[in-house]
């Protein structure tokens, strides 16, 4: 455990070292938000209705951003080969940097996410229940992005690949997403979306380091 947190510690002092990923994550998730007005207009019952769906496609095509990147830096200068050479479970490896990733790159979107439902005239009601969803959806992206981010580790064009890989197997995520926040707003209850979304995230910890970590050896081989 010592180890992979200080693998996770070493990923975000890198980040935060680097400073333009975590910052360009956040700026693209709001400037691509704040189209939406100029291009639905600026109508207050429109936006109300489409708010929770921009907000989360929005945040969907954020995290995906600085997936490719997850292994890419380690795996061009080798240490990849040498953690994966090392006692430290490869699927802890692989959770330990996904925990990294969502630091520098869910966290700040959920941080953005009040300011984005104000600009869009998403309804109070449905705001407690869009942070509790994206608190349990990015984590899930990010675990599930992993798994294209090694299978594509290496590859030319492998950011275009990554997204034909991923992004079909978040929609279940988005869909409920988008259902929390809708039930929460119409007065109804969040609670079984959410739930749904909860057993989600548990199933890809559960599968998802371990998919990514054979797809990281095959890479290293």
């Amino acid at each position: 455990m010592t180890a992979l947190r200080a693998v996770l510690l070493r990923d975000v002092r890198l980040a935060l070292r680097q400073g333009g990923d975590a910052a360009a994550v956040v700026f693209f998730f709001v400037l691509a938000a704040s189209l939406f007005p100029f291009g639905v207009g600026p109508e207050p019952n429109l936006l109300a209705r489409i708010a929770s769906g921009v907000i989360w496609v929005t945040a969907l095509l954020s995290v995906m951003l600085g997936l490719d990147r997850l292994f890419l830096a380690d795996h061009e200068d080798g240490g990849l080969e040498v953690l994966m050479t090392t006692p430290l479970p490869a699927a802890g490896l692989v959770l330990a940097k996904c925990a990294a990733q969502w630091l520098m790159s869910g966290l700040p979107l959920i941080l953005a996410t009040p300011i984005l439902a104000v600009f869009l005239q998403l309804p109070a009601e449905g705001l407690p229940a869009m942070l509790a969803a994206l608190a349990l959806g990015t984590p899930t992206m990010v675990l599930v992005g992993a798994i294209g981010a090694a299978l594509v580790l290496g590859a030319r064009r492998g950011g275009v690949l990554l997204a034909l890989l991923v992004l079909p197997l978040t929609v279940p995520v988005l869909v409920f997403g988008v259902a929390a926040v809708d039930a929460a707003v119409a007065g109804l209850p969040a609670r079984p979306h959410l739930l749904v979304l909860g057993a989600m995230l548990l199933a890809a910890l559960a599968l998802a380091p371990f998919a990514a970590a054979a797809a990281l050896r095959q890479a290293v081989e």
